[in-house]
């Protein structure tokens, strides 16, 4: 058994990571109001950028589609990107994304197709190139950038967009959490290349009015298209910062109960201990008393 002062130690030990959690916890729920706000007023933006594609795309088909809207005609090379968290301690936040794409990856290879990863987050890349190895073709860390936004996004699009055009994929898939509230987050995968139009994003209704475009559909559409890529990517980092806060908050107070209950444990423990000891002090002292 531990001596007292081991035990006094032990309790004093999990009385300081029980404040480091409480304050993890703080922090994150205090991030968490922004990163929330953010991501939800990136949803309109992105929902509507949708259905202005859906309504030029409607007059555009054949050999003038632009290659992100037509496609390759072809399902061969599929690049995945899966989006996480650069850090942990967040419970199984970035886990559950990882395998739901882990599912969509290994299904894709059972079927034949050549599957290439980006990981977008250190926690994505850490755990898929123990699965994949150099299937994982690159890394973006989100923490060397000090605010989430549009610098953070484009370099991602870009090399998504490169990798369309030169043939090197024909459908890409971006694997990121949903948030859906501050205890739920839902691993979403959504198709970025070829573009598709999303349930919830019809072409917008002109009420029977002809519009004439200038420059050409075809041409908003070039521009347009690469950055619809960008915005939905943004979202994407958005949802999934969202996501990680309310997952790290979670797990800190979940941490933070955990090592209340434990240090109680430990008092009760150290109490009968030192009791026990000084009954035993108690009767050794009397014993003595009454042998002399």
């Amino acid at each position: 058994m531990a001596s007292l002062k081991e035990m006094r130690n032990r309790i004093g030990s999990v009385k300081a990571t029980q404040k480091i959690t409480k304050a993890m916890q703080m922090v994150a729920a205090a991030k968490l109001r922004r990163a929330q706000d953010q991501a939800l007023a990136a949803r309109p933006y992105a929902e509507r950028m949708a259905s202005v594609i859906a309504n030029l795309a409607a007059g555009v088909s054949g050999a003038d589609a632009p290659r992100l809207l037509a496609g390759t005609g072809s399902d061969q090379k599929h690049l995945i990107v899966v989006a996480t968290a650069d850090k942990g301690l967040a419970g199984g936040f970035s886990t559950n994304v990882v395998r739901a794409a882990r599912e969509r990856i290994n299904s894709l290879i059972a079927q034949g197709k050549d599957v290439r990863i980006v990981a977008v987050g250190r926690k994505s890349r850490d755990q898929l190139r123990r699965f994949y190895g150099e299937r994982v073709i690159h890394t973006f860390e989100l923490s060397a950038h000090k605010t989430l936004g549009l610098h953070a996004a484009q370099p991602i699009a870009e090399m998504i967009a490169e990798e369309f055009e030169e043939g090197r994929a024909d459908v890409v898939t971006l694997f990121y959490s949903r948030f859906k509230s501050v205890i739920s987050q839902v691993p979403t995968p959504k198709q970025l290349a070829p573009t598709t139009v999303e349930e919830g994003a019809a072409p917008i209704d002109l009420n029977g009015a002809v519009y004439e475009y200038e420059p050409s559909e075809e041409a908003i559409l070039e521009t347009l298209l690469p950055r619809n890529l960008t915005t939905q990517v943004l979202a994407a980092l958005y949802e999934n910062q969202a996501g990680f806060f309310g997952s790290q908050m979670a797990a800190m107070d979940n941490a933070t109960r955990n090592a209340g209950e434990l240090i109680n444990a430990l008092t009760l423990q150290y109490n009968r201990s030192r009791q026990a000891q000084i009954t035993k002090e108690l009767i050794e002292i009397i014993s003595g008393a009454e042998a002399l």
